[in-house]
């Protein structure tokens, strides 16, 4: 969720005066429906709510659609698309004895921004739902090869119409922290067109090979750049991997599971900070796993020792993208200490 500008109103009724960009996850049955025949249904959605509303392309099982406008326009078209799937559920269920379940949507948030959105404790979260009837629950897990998470949010249109005000609002008043790498379901099986992945180093961009053309990647540029601004948390003689690197030449990403590829490297972080890095559930590590698609183990503790044994396999890329994201743990954690990673 992409939101601009500030606000001081909090009341539904008087939704804040801002322009911004809300991006949900879609099913094809559920495009279909709010698409409708030839257009017409999507089409007078537009026209209503006054809110420009987009559909990524058809070639994968899921689909983000984008809803942008002023805080009116975008609660109108949620309210009419929440009414549309009322509807087709009703419809559905006529003839059943099964009561019709509430309204579901899947909004995208920046990862970054999710903390706000709970509160401390859950209170804000807790806050929201008795506030506006509406179940609302926030993903543990980043969605696949980004940083956001998936907000879901059930109850009624209006209710959730109301949620999504809430919703904006906590959004407002916290910006998302850092680079956000945005959310694109992969394509249909059989569709897929990613090929090795070339670090350009010199222009600090990333490139996908598909057939004889390099395409650029966005999201890996970003990734990148900030790998190539950051200094991992490492101890002292340590080398950084070639990929860190990277503006020294040109390097290719060799596809993942090449043994031949695969190397390892150790880090040493103290055991006050490997908290951090573990999460609860141990949800931070697999943040970074499934971001960086390299093996991270952690050792246990050691009797005498003040530090932990981190090591990391897999490409040189991967693990260096590890590193930063591990770094960039470590710094959140000591700047809320008051104190610095050098």
């Amino acid at each position: 969720m992409d939101i601009a500008l500030t606000t001081e109103n909090k009341v539904p009724g008087e939704a804040p005066s801002v322009t911004l960009t809300i991006r949900l996850i879609m099913q094809g049955k559920d495009v279909g429906s709010i698409i409708g025949k030839k257009g017409d249904t999507i089409k007078r959605f537009r026209e209503e709510s006054g809110a420009r509303i987009n559909i990524s392309d058809g070639s994968s099982p899921e689909r983000i659609v984008t809803i942008t406008g002023s805080t009116e326009n975008i609660l109108k078209a949620f309210n009419m698309i929440g009414k549309k799937f009322e509807e087709d559920m009703k419809a559905a269920h006529v003839n059943s004895t099964v009561p019709v379940p509430p309204v579901t949507l899947r909004l995208i948030v920046p990862a970054s921004q999710c903390g706000s959105l709970i509160g401390k404790g859950g209170s804000k979260i807790k806050e929201i739902r008795e506030v506006t009837g509406a179940s609302i629950q926030v993903a543990g897990d980043m969605l696949p090869n980004s940083t956001e998470r998936a907000v879901t949010v059930s109850g009624t249109p209006d209710a959730i119409s109301q949620c999504v005000y809430h919703i904006c609002c906590v959004m407002l008043e916290s910006p998302p922290k850092g680079a956000t790498i945005p959310y694109k379901p992969r394509p249909a099986s059989g569709t897929s067109t990613s090929g090795p992945v070339v670090f350009a180093g010199g222009q600090v961009n990333a490139y996908t090979i598909q057939g004889q053309y390099a395409i650029p990647n966005n999201d890996l540029t970003k990734l990148h750049q900030l790998a190539l601004q950051q200094t991992p948390y490492i101890t002292p003689g340590t080398t950084l991997p070639a990929a860190l690197a990277a503006q020294f030449g040109v390097q290719t990403a060799s596809q993942p599971g090449n043994p031949s590829s695969q190397t390892t490297h150790e880090l040493t972080i103290p055991n006050e900070l490997i908290g951090c890095i573990i999460g609860k559930g141990g949800c931070k590590i697999n943040e970074i796993r499934q971001l960086s698609g390299a093996t991270i183990k952690i050792a246990g503790m050691q009797e005498g020792s003040t530090d932990r044994q981190v090591t990391i396999t897999g490409t040189p890329e991967s693990i260096s993208m590890a590193q930063f994201l591990i770094n960039h743990r470590l710094r959140e954690e000591v700047s809320g200490m008051g104190g610095l990673v050098l």
